[in-house]
């Protein structure tokens, strides 16, 4: 017994040397996000993670999840639309910031026309409380000239606002702010693409990302064309006094994040940062291609891994690792991933459920109180256009809407897949990290006839009407 203790204390004091939670993290596996991973953006709050990124449409949606695994499978609700034809479409590498005890989500829009790219301008929105899941508002457009990438930090007590504008190459700039949402200054050049590995398809420094450890801030940015293999990440050392200044920056003169033929990873950038839940360690989230023949688009996919820093007190951003499972997560995180959800009403506090646990097509989808059977949790399968189908886990079929009638009062069912809108559905958040379920053949939602609350009350579809008895809470079960 006094061995076996000895061997305990022997391993508990060995993970705190290494710095390690005594709490196993739960593993995971990258992609973390498969679809639409472009310019991924990842914070941890309240006890979950939040991811978002370039959606090429005219929404932005979030995915939230206790566990950076669970991220992969979990739903992205939409948290918001464009609202206007100069802002409406093509939206890029969203980023959510903390200020003010308000969230503010900076992003890239244009117009919905074929030459598009021109049009692209950085906005902001506003959240209305301290849920980074909305509502937002709209609070206006950063800069009256083509600018891509948006993100801010506040230096020495300032807050400034970064970006990438072009006047023949693709360059770095940075501006002072007044508030989260209000330019103060002009904006000045702070880097350009000067090294060969800089200028690879491109010339290009654009996906600014801000990092601040022990007194000292750095700039990592990417670099080459986002198109080649060779994208790639450098970085800015801050050294003087005035950030929105070239000469307050050194640049180092090799990347510090690329390709790794060796390990499958092609155009690795656009990145952000966050730390572990338990405040112990660094990681990076980017995207990457795993064919050194894949391109700028919808095929690159969201990845995360820890890294570490170097004795002089810069990070080392290591080498992108292969896709796989089997990876530590987080350190202070939950031990577990859950990969099913249970949909809540909002009224009621019922569960959304098969009836009779029945396998048959046509059977009747109502509420039922959550009792944790296999007919009330559901997979929420990203099919990669904003929208989901639910698969039911006791039968493996999935809500429909009955003969893909538009009618208020048709009802929802399952059915087996077919692949129609009639059986893709959209989250759309409301508040209180509460959605609503909207069919993408009708744009009517999911909801409870007559606002019941009794067991086997039935689950329809409806015209919004903005209530408790259409508004769903999704619940890793």
């Amino acid at each position: 017994m006094a061995r076996r203790l000895l061997t305990l204390l022997a391993a508990l004091l060995l993970a705190l040397s290494l710095g390690q939670s005594s709490a196993q993290a739960a593993s995971f596996g990258n992609p973390v996000k498969a679809q639409k991973g472009a310019d991924p953006w990842i914070v941890h709050h309240d006890g979950a993670y939040h991811l978002v990124s370039t959606s090429w449409t005219d929404v932005i949606t979030i995915r939230r999840s206790p566990t950076l695994g669970g991220l992969a499978t979990a739903p992205s609700v939409q948290v918001w639309q464009g609202d206007a034809a100069s802002r409406c479409c093509n939206i890029w590498a969203p980023e959510l910031h903390h200020l003010n005890g308000r969230w503010y989500l900076y992003y890239v829009a244009g117009q919905n026309i074929a030459d598009y790219n021109p049009t692209q301008r950085s906005h902001v929105l506003e959240s209305a409380g301290s849920d980074p899941m909305g509502p937002y508002s709209y609070k206006g457009q950063l800069n009256s000239s083509w600018m891509l990438d948006p993100t801010v930090a506040t230096i020495d007590g300032q807050l400034y606002l970064f970006g990438s504008t072009h006047d023949g190459t693709q360059n770095i700039v940075a501006a002072r702010m007044a508030n989260p949402y209000t330019v103060s200054s002009s904006f000045s050049t702070v880097s350009t693409p000067t090294h060969d590995w800089e200028r690879q398809g491109g010339t290009v420094n654009e996906g600014p990302e801000i990092l601040q450890r022990g007194g000292r801030t750095f700039l990592v940015y990417s670099a080459s064309g986002c198109w080649t293999p060779d994208y790639k990440l450098g970085q800015l050392t801050l050294t003087g006094a005035n950030p929105a200044s070239a000469s307050s920056w050194t640049k180092k003169s090799t990347p510090v994040f690329q390709r790794s033929d060796g390990n499958g990873v092609y155009g690795p950038g656009h990145n952000g940062f966050f730390t572990s839940p338990d405040g112990t360690e660094s990681w990076i989230v980017y995207h990457a291609n795993d064919s050194a023949s894949d391109g700028c688009d919808n095929g690159r996919t969201a990845r995360a891994q820890k890294f570490t820093w170097n004795s002089d007190g810069t990070p080392n951003l290591g080498t992108p690792v292969r896709l796989g499972a089997g990876r530590t997560g987080p350190s202070g995180e939950p031990s577990t991933v859950s990969t099913t959800y249970t949909l809540t009403n909002r009224n009621s506090g019922k569960c959304l459920d098969v009836s009779g646990s029945s396998s048959a097509d046509g059977a009747d989808v109502r509420q039922y109180a959550c009792n944790g059977g296999a007919n009330q949790r559901w997979r929420l399968e990203d099919l990669g256009d904003d929208t989901h189908r639910l698969v039911n886990v006791a039968s493996g079929k999935v809500l429909d809407t009955e003969n893909c009638s538009s009618a208020d009062g048709a009802g929802l069912r399952q059915w087996s897949w077919l692949d129609n809108t009639c059986q893709r559905f959209r989250f759309v958040a409301t508040d209180g990290g509460h959605v609503r379920i909207v069919n993408q053949a009708t744009g009517k939602v999911a909801d409870v006839a007559d606002c019941s609350t009794a067991d086997g009350a039935d689950v329809r579809q409806w015209t919004w009407l903005n209530n408790g008895c259409q508004q769903w809470r999704l619940n890793p079960a």
